[in-house]
């Protein structure tokens, strides 16, 4: 096959850590050939979309794990799969992409689906299943969500919808000197929506990463907070061994319809305490850390799945 990663500069690149890297070598070590491009790099030509391509070498050396050839001028609709792998944040660019991607439908397997990714912003998604998370709130209102912190019980978390890697994320305690200020600052005054929602006492035991493919779970991690409640990777989060536990499996079970039909493929749902949070369809992360602990290959697992799909199966 031939797979273009439409993703950020190589230069970002952190070989022991990121998942777009262990997804290009592992097609890489089937004999695919792996393309890089950036959002820049994809236009729309009389209603085709094409990219300017580099072919990507993929290799395990931390000062340069990708080294890129010569530039190419390809028709997308001339390629086996385009997976989009550019890290949030969904900004107007990444919402042009999609538009100029969705000219492939029924052409070229493009993974997540374009109109999938358009729907699913990556916080209020998880509201398409409400009875699965914990209460939550999504306002740009400081009375409402003050007045949310007292119907929980005083304690909760609020984060910006586009937020992501624990960016801009606060925990609010009901008489905390600082509540207001936290509000303004992530509402950017009651200009822009957040969300809200109760804090979960689990959440200092960690934040579960559990990876999906096509509705089915992949594997799981936890993430632990080190210095503070939050146990995301880029904040410096521990990543331990973990497992599917009933409350998991449910959620999983209810999601996987949805998932499906949204054409949402490659994702990772964030659970706590046994309650979803978050559903990242974008750039879902983790499956590095995951093989190393688990002992198995669950990149070539990805790659398995996309050769079955574009054989049809």
């Amino acid at each position: 096959m031939r797979i273009v990663f439409v993703m950020d500069p190589v230069s970002s690149i952190v070989a022991d850590e990121d998942t777009t890297f262990a997804l290009m070598l592992a097609a890489q070590d089937r004999g695919h050939r792996v393309d890089h491009c950036l959002v820049r790099d994809v236009a729309l030509d009389a209603g085709h979309p094409t990219a300017t391509l580099r072919p990507a070498h993929v290799r395990r050396d931390p000062a340069r794990p990708i080294v890129l050839g010569e530039a190419e001028d390809v028709a997308l609709g001339d390629v086996d799969v385009v997976f989009v792998r550019k890290d949030p944040p969904f900004d107007s660019h990444y919402l042009w992409l999609t538009l100029i991607l969705e000219h492939l439908r029924d052409r070229t397997l493009v993974v997540n689906d374009p109109r999938g990714l358009r729907d699913a912003n990556e916080k209020l998604y998880a509201c398409m299943f409400a009875e699965l998370m914990p209460r939550t709130l999504v306002t740009s209102s400081k009375a409402r969500v003050k007045h949310f912190l007292d119907e929980v019980g005083g304690k909760a978390v609020i984060k910006p919808v586009e937020g992501h890697g624990g960016g801009g994320v606060f925990a609010l305690l009901a008489g905390d000197n600082n509540l207001n200020g936290l509000i303004e600052a992530v509402t950017l005054d009651e200009t822009r929506i957040a969300m809200v929602q109760e804090l979960i006492p689990e959440v200092t035991e960690g934040d579960k990463r559990i990876l999906l493919l096509d509705g089915e779970p992949l594997g799981a991690i936890l993430r632990v907070p080190q210095s503070d409640w939050r146990s995301n990777i880029h904040v410096g989060g521990k990543v331990v061994r973990s497992h599917l536990t009933d409350a998991d499996r449910r959620i999983i079970e209810a999601m996987a319809p949805r998932l499906r039909e949204d054409g949402l493929w490659f994702v990772g749902i964030d659970v706590i305490g046994g309650k979803l949070t978050e559903v990242n369809v974008t750039s879902p992360t983790g499956i590095q850390q995951m093989t190393r602990l688990d002992g198995v290959d669950y990149p070539a697992r990805v790659i398995d799945g996309l050769e079955r799909r574009v054989a049809g199966g």
